[in-house]
C-alpha cells in the first residue's frame, strides 16, 4: 500500500513510519522539517501529485495544548487550515482514504458519570488546540459527505513512548528523574498532579492508525485509547519509584496550565470491533523504557 504521512518527523509520525515499512507498505513523508508546510496549500499539492499515495495518514499541526493558549492563531492555522489544505490536495491527487488524526481534547471538561467516553459524547472544547481540532473534525467530515473523500477521523487519548520530548509530561517527568539520579537531588518539579489521563503506548497507537486504514468505516468516527485512567500523581509516584533514589514532588506555579481538564478516559470498542485491535504494551512497561531513555540523554548531555 502506498501511504504519505503528514508530519513524519514528529514523535508519531516517525513511529508510524516504522511501523508502515515494518508492514511492507511503500511510505513517504511530508513534514515541515522536510520544506512542507501544511499551511502552503501549493506546495502540499505538489507533494501529493508527485507521490500518488493510496492512504494519507495525516498527523501534521500543532501539538502542545498548553502552548495553545498563548498562540491560538497559530494553532488555528495549523489544525484547522492545514487540515483543509491536506484535504483539498487528497481530492486533486485521487487519494483513496485519509486517516485525520485528531484529539480526546475535544470533549473538553466532563463530570465522572460521564466515563468512560464514547464517540457519541458530545464536544465542549476548552483549550484552543480543542477547538482547532473540532474544526478539522468538521472538514474531514465535509470532505467524506461533499465529497466523497474516504475520511476517518481519530480521537486519540494521551499517547507516550520513545523519542518523546521532555516538553510533554512523561517523559519530563522521566527526565527530572534521571537528573535527580545523577545530581544527587530528590525535589521533583510538578504542576498539577490531580488530573487524570488515559495513556496508551505510541507503539500501539500507530498501530491502531494502520488497523483504520485497513478496516475502518468512511465518515466514521474511532477513539484510540487504553480504556484506563492514571492521574498525573500516580505517573509520577511510579517514576519515582523505578528511581534510583527516594524523591519527593513539590509544586511549580509556573508548571500549571489556564485550564486543565480533570479527567479524561475513554472506550475503544468501537476501534476494537472494526479491527480487532487491543494495547500490547502495559504503562509501566512504557515508563520503565521513557526513564531509560531519559537516564541516556542526562548521561549524554553531561
Amino acid at each position: 500500500m502506498r501511504a504519505l504521512v503528514t508530519g513524519a518527523s514528529g514523535f508519531a509520525g516517525r513511529h508510524l513510519v516504522e511501523h508502515l515499512e515494518a508492514s511492507g507498505d511503500a511510505v513517504s513523508g511530508l513534514d515541515r522539517s522536510e520544506g512542507v508546510d501544511i499551511c502552503d496549500l501549493d506546495a502540499v499539492v505538489t507533494t501529493l501529485e508527485a507521490v500518488r499515495p493510496e492512504v494519507v495518514y495525516h498527523l501534521a499541526g500543532w501539538a502542545d495544548v498548553g502552548a495553545s493558549w498563548k498562540h491560538p492563531h497559530e494553532t488555528f492555522q495549523a489544525n484547522a487550515v492545514g487540515t483543509l489544505n491536506v484535504l483539498d490536495a487528497a481530492r486533486a491527487a485521487g487519494v483513496r482514504r485519509v486517516i485525520v488524526v485528531g484529539s480526546a481534547e475535544v470533549y473538553g471538561i466532563v463530570s465522572p458519570d460521564e466515563l468512560p467516553l464514547t464517540e457519541r459524547h458530545p464536544v465542549r472544547p476548552t483549550s484552543p488546540y480543542g477547538a482547532s481540532k473540532v474544526a478539522a473534525e468538521a472538514l474531514a467530515q465535509q470532505a467524506w459527505l461533499g465529497h466523497g473523500l474516504e475520511t476517518i477521523i481519530v480521537r486519540a487519548f494521551n499517547h507516550l513512548g520513545p523519542r518523546q520530548s521532555p516538553q510533554f509530561v512523561a517523559p519530563g517527568l522521566a527526565e527530572r528523574v534521571a537528573r535527580n539520579e545523577r545530581e544527587g537531588r530528590d525535589e521533583i518539579e510538578v504542576g498539577n498532579l490531580t488530573p487524570r489521563r488515559d495513556f496508551t503506548d505510541v507503539r500501539d497507537v500507530v498501530r491502531a492508525y494502520r488497523s483504520l486504514a485497513l478496516g475502518g468505516e468512511p465518515g466514521e468516527i474511532y477513539q484510540v485509547c487504553s480504556g484506563a485512567d492514571t492521574s498525573i500523581g500516580e505517573l509520577a509516584e511510579k517514576l519515582i519509584a523505578m528511581s534510583e533514589r527516594p524523591m519527593r514532588l513539590v509544586a511549580d506555579p509556573d508548571l500549571q496550565r489556564p485550564v486543565d481538564l480533570p479527567v479524561s478516559l475513554g472506550d475503544h470498542s468501537k476501534l476494537t470491533a472494526a479491527t480487532s485491535w487491543e494495547p500490547q504494551f502495559t504503562l509501566d512497561e512504557t515508563l520503565a523504557g521513557l526513564l531509560d531513555e531519559a537516564r541516556e540523554r542526562v548521561a549524554s548531555s553531561r
